[in-house]
């Protein structure tokens, strides 16, 4: 049952990224009740800790990213609701998975845009300058940080990566 209800909300969660660049609350929001239900139905309290602790660890891997700007809030309620339903280990392959395709589109993208050599040297200046202070970081300017693609495409795919070919 798990698996249909990932496999429709990754689905409806992909079309409307690409179509609006939204990922709708209406459809993560009902996939994390569903799975606490289920998981607390099937497995008592052990389910209900296996999904809340699966909710609150894929919340918090891009949690952070969120508040840099790096992405919108429905990514970060879609791979909570893929930690409520399949639990800490898969979210953590899902992220992981989602960073290394996430980053080669990223780069796709910037090539595409022969932007790739601009943006690595902006990325190397900002690290050089981290080590004087915190302020150094500035060299990347906030409009650059904005979303580059639908990052639900990448958590998608690194969903589906982790579900055919397993953990890290």
């Amino acid at each position: 049952m798990e698996d249909y209800v990932l496999g429709a909300g990754l689905l409806i969660s992909l079309v409307t990224d690409l179509r609006s660049r939204k990922i709708l609350n209406v459809v993560t929001l009902p996939v994390i009740g569903i799975a606490v239900v289920y998981h607390t139905v099937v497995s008592g309290w052990d389910g209900l800790v296996f999904s809340v602790s699966g909710l609150l660890f894929g919340f918090g891997l891009l949690f952070i990213p969120y508040l840099l700007g790096g992405m919108g809030a429905g990514d970060v309620k879609l791979l909570a609701a893929i930690g409520s339903l399949k639990g800490a280990a898969f979210v953590f392959s899902s992220f992981l998975y989602t960073c290394l395709i996430g980053g080669v589109i990223s780069l796709i993208i910037l090539a595409v845009r022969k932007q790739l050599g601009k943006s690595m040297h902006r990325i190397g200046h900002a690290l050089v300058c981290m080590r004087g202070s915190a302020e150094s970081f500035n060299v990347l300017e906030k409009s650059e940080l904005h979303h580059a693609f639908p990052y639900g495409v990448a958590i998608v795919l690194g969903s589906l990566s982790a579900y055919l070919w397993g953990g890290f």
